[in-house]
């Protein structure tokens, strides 16, 4: 194939062993389309490969868009309960007279990762419990902190290429003049180690970007978008800050 060019050296067309000389944009219909879809992609069924206690790993058959019956590897929670999703995430907001609002984080070490994490308090539904019941349970345990849920998000999943894993993202604010968040104390369970850490709202993505500087910790996609967020919010409402770096 060969590009020829015009005296201003501006693309003129191609030639090609196949086909005739042809000017940009000229259809010879020998181009190939991608397959149209003819059928509702679809799972046939799942075999477990391989569980354990907390997840197990399935061979997933399913069919394509174009009829065609594929194979994927899905991981999934044996503890999923009734409810339509496994967990729940909290974003937690402390309000304090004569401070800045802070964002409630955690700071946890995650085998996976072989490193800490920066990540939403975050945890379990028990069977039974609703979405807000279970945010509040899990930011007193984590945090030691006491709130009242101001929004709920509806059911997202986590990492739909690798699990059918999902979430509900619960708003809590928090008083921190009151008595009981004054010095909360956390309530964890065995081989749970969480420390708590208050961020700014207001410089929030900075100051996660300053502690990914100074420590070998991994942000929880979710926070760091959420930072971008809240970052475009305050200072740049017309301009997305990472688009500039």
């Amino acid at each position: 194939m060969q590009l020829y060019f015009t005296s201003d050296k501006k693309p003129l067309g191609l030639y090609t062993t196949k086909s005739s000389f042809r000017f940009p944009g000229h259809n010879t219909n020998k181009m190939s389309s991608p397959s149209k879809a003819t059928t509702i992609p679809h799972v046939v069924k799942e075999e477990v490969i391989a569980s354990g206690k907390w997840l197990k790993l399935e061979k997933t058959t399913y069919v394509d868009p174009v009829g065609t019956t594929r194979i994927w590897e899905t991981t999934k929670r044996t503890t999923r309960q009734t409810g339509a999703a496994d967990g729940v995430g909290i974003i937690a907001l402390l309000k304090r007279t004569l401070h800045k609002d802070c964002v409630v984080m955690v700071k946890q070490f995650r085998p996976p990762m072989d490193c800490c994490t920066l990540e939403f308090p975050a945890g379990l539904i028990d069977e039974g419990e609703s979405a807000e019941t279970a945010a509040l349970r899990e930011l007193k345990e984590e945090t030691g902190y006491k709130g009242e849920v101001v929004g709920v998000t509806p059911v997202t999943c986590l990492d739909p290429g690798l699990s059918n894993c999902t979430t509900q993202i619960v708003m809590v604010n928090i008083n921190g003049d009151d008595m009981e968040n004054t010095d909360p104390t956390q309530q964890l369970g065995d081989g749970e180690f969480v420390d708590v850490l208050l961020i700014p709202l207001d410089e929030f993505q900075k100051k996660i970007d300053d502690l990914m500087k100074k420590e070998k910790i991994v942000v929880d996609s979710k926070v760091y978008i959420y930072g971008m967020g809240m970052s475009q919010a305050f200072f740049k409402p017309n301009e997305l800050r990472v688009l500039k770096q």
